[in-house]
């Protein structure tokens, strides 16, 4: 995977006028679960500024994923409202939702019987009816951001976690959104494709939000992170503000160390057990 930015290698020129306008994402004072009486999150309540980078993070259970599913209109809020531009998302309709918020998620489905350049291609459905066939020069341009060109022929189900994980990326930047949606979209992904994941998000000309559960990963790359546990919205605000010793001992049950890395200056987490009171 090359390490590149997308304005400079992804449609560049779009004669359609389909392009990315980052969207403003407000959510007031959200509420979720599978019925009244066992709700999964509580009162949760942000915003996310057009182009900023939000890391959603938490222990196992925290209801990152939940809080996503509302977020891209799977789930609809037992209460609150979330909006992008103002808009609430359960008023638009689902295919000018489509057009302006891609997701990608943690277990893709393996068994579509396409090749890597169809999924990818998949990207560009919400537009189709808008602006016609599928431009294979855009298809080859995300295939090549993320390293993809090779497999572009390969059948889907053939690839490994990891390449299934970049093919579906690739096909939510092809979609060109204003609001990107990831749940945990560095899980299958080897060391040197998460930094460039990650590194490529950042950079991105849109908003993006995403779970994500390495804290140095969430800490070096997004603008602000949301902290998560048992439902409930415990934290936000920039990484070092948030991802401190004692917040990380009482959210995650670990103690950590945090100095600077002596190569990239960013933030550096060690962890280790401490269960003393």
């Amino acid at each position: 995977m090359n390490h590149v930015h997308l304005a400079d290698h992804l449609l560049p020129f779009d004669p359609s006028g389909r392009t990315r306008r980052p969207a403003a994402l407000q959510v007031d004072g959200l509420s979720w679960g599978p019925s009244r009486a066992a709700r999964l999150l509580h009162d949760i309540a942000f915003s996310v500024a057009p182009g900023e980078m939000l890391a959603v993070v938490g222990p196992n259970g925290a209801g990152k994923s939940s809080l996503l599913r509302c977020l891209y209109r799977y789930h609809q809020p037992t209460s609150g409202t979330v909006a992008l531009d103002g808009a609430d998302i359960w008023a638009m309709a689902p295919r000018d939702c489509a057009r302006r918020i891609a997701t990608v998620l943690q277990e893709p489905a393996t068994d579509f019987g396409l090749t890597v350049a169809e999924i990818v291609e998949l990207g560009l459905t919400p537009h189709l009816g808008r602006f016609g066939q599928a431009d294979l020069a855009e298809v080859e341009s995300a295939l090549a951001l993320m390293g993809l060109t090779s497999f572009a022929a390969r059948d889907f189900v053939t690839l490994s976690g990891g390449e299934k994980q970049r093919v579906m990326i690739a096909r939510a930047l092809l979609q060109k959104p204003d609001l990107l949606i990831l749940d945990e979209p560095t899980n299958h992904l080897d060391i040197r494709h998460q930094l460039e994941v990650l590194d490529l998000l950042s950079r991105l000309d849109a908003t993006v939000v995403v779970s994500l559960h390495d804290l140095a990963l969430a800490s070096a790359h997004a603008d602000r992170v949301l902290v998560l546990d048992n439902g409930r919205q415990v934290q936000l605000g920039a990484p070092l503000d948030v991802l401190t010793p004692q917040s990380i001992r009482r959210t995650f049950a670990v103690g950590v160390a945090i100095d600077t890395h002596p190569a990239t200056g960013r933030p550096r987490f060690s962890f280790h057990l401490n269960d003393k009171p």
